[in-house]
């Protein structure tokens, strides 16, 4: 039996506006049957009158699709009474959840599929507020910060396994404040199945052009947030690691500068903000290790620039600096990482 570990690595540094003579990712065999919305997964369908007092939801089923627990809110974006502001950047109206407070839909899925969940969420009032998102048997829950997108509009993603054909999504505030009402904003849901990575035209790395991730939404991004390995072991990110304290963002051809194809990986962090892949390699041979790094042309200042690392069969991309937008002190950004590709060297 062959042994395989990464022996040498040549690095080639291809420039966003250079040639490109590989295939950069992998394309679908088919269309993934779900990638949108989740019923009422924008909250325009509101209950009724007589299901409300002030902004507050009473009643389990009030919110057509969706079943609620504790102190939930339907709320406004713009100004808020006490001098808040609730951003709802893709829509009129969010959901508010209290302490201990919850949502959550059944959803007809395909047991053994992988999914991811792309979801807008905000704080509103605390600065430690937490979401737990959560399917039957697998869970994560992420801090709620507001320095990865300073207007509040930051957008993440979870992946989960389907254990059964149906699976009941729960969005869950764990904490408990002061004021019950706090809690954090939740403004849109949609679901998407991750396709099966192939290989492709002989880069040893799967998914090296970004091209499956999770849903992105056409009419509003600030890109979308992947959380650390630590917090998901099913990745939204098929093929990658995201093996650091923060996440990394995810950013579309639509709203950003993308060098190659549909989307491409922001490094947002610093060096708490690394991306990795393990790759089967041979022992003795030398590999080429080529990818792309440009900026997503977004405002943001300062070089950029990407360190990469190749050791036990593991290629690793982190930024070493921590750079804002120029005109948008509390937005972090950072290098954008697209088109990796390792081929035999000949």
């Amino acid at each position: 039996m062959s042994l395989y570990h990464s022996l040498c690595f040549l690095l080639l540094l291809s420039l966003c506006h250079g040639s490109h003579s590989h295939s950069r990712g992998v394309r679908p065999r088919r269309t993934p049957h779900l990638d949108g919305l989740i019923p009422n997964g924008n909250f325009e369908h509101i209950p009724l009158k007589s299901n409300m007092k002030g902004r507050t939801i009473i009643g389990t089923n009030s919110l057509p699709h969706w079943q609620l627990s504790g102190h939930v809110e339907l709320v406004s974006g713009g100004p808020q009474p006490g001098g808040f502001y609730f951003p709802v950047p893709r829509g009129v109206h969010a959901i508010r959840l209290g302490s201990l407070a919850s949502i959550s839909q059944d959803v007809r899925v395909k047991r053994g599929l992988v999914y991811s969940l792309t979801f807008g969420a905000t704080r509103s009032c605390a600065q430690d507020e937490n979401i737990k998102v959560s399917v039957p048997g697998q869970a994560n829950e992420l801090p709620i910060q507001t320095v990865f997108s300073s207007d509040g509009g930051d957008t993440y993603a979870w992946a989960f396994r389907a254990m059964s054909d149906v699976v009941r999504v729960t969005f869950h505030n764990p904490g408990v404040q002061e004021d019950r009402t706090c809690g954090p904003l939740v403004d849109v849901v949609a679901i998407k199945e991750i396709l099966p990575l192939r290989y492709n035209g002989g880069n040893l790395v799967k998914n090296g052009g970004f091209e499956i991730g999770p849903h992105i939404f056409t009419n509003y991004s600030t890109g979308i947030l992947i959380p650390a390995k630590v917090q998901d072991i099913i990745s939204p990110l098929p093929g990658w690691i995201i093996e650091s304290l923060k996440p990394v963002k995810y950013i579309d051809e639509r709203h950003f500068k993308v060098p190659f194809g549909l989307a491409a990986v922001e490094l947002v962090a610093g060096r708490e903000s690394a991306i990795a892949q393990i790759i089967r390699t041979v022992a003795g041979k030398a590999y080429m290790l080529s990818f792309t790094v440009a900026d997503a042309q977004s405002g943001c200042r300062g070089s950029m620039m990407v360190e990469a690392f190749a050791e036990n069969e593991r290629s690793s991309f982190l930024y070493a600096f921590y750079h804002t937008k120029l005109h948008d002190f509390g937005h972090l950004c950072g290098p954008v990482l697209d088109s990796v590709i390792v081929l035999p060297a000949h």
